[in-house]
């Protein structure tokens, strides 16, 4: 169970990471245009769908 929760903690934070890396591009553009921002709240939303179903997996 421990190396599944490794493996687990690892993949938030990868998720996490990548989360932080589209905040930052979108937080540093003041130019984006509407399908940009589309885009980036698209993977915004899987990011948060894969780690709230990751959590559940911790859980569980």
């Amino acid at each position: 169970m421990a190396k599944r929760n490794s493996k687990i903690e690892t993949a938030l934070e990868y998720y996490s990471k990548k989360g932080e890396d589209i905040l930052n591009i979108v937080n540093s553009r003041s130019d984006l245009t509407a399908d940009e921002i589309i885009h980036y709240g698209e993977e915004m939303a899987i990011l948060e769908y894969k780690m709230t179903a990751l959590e559940v997996a911790k859980v569980s």
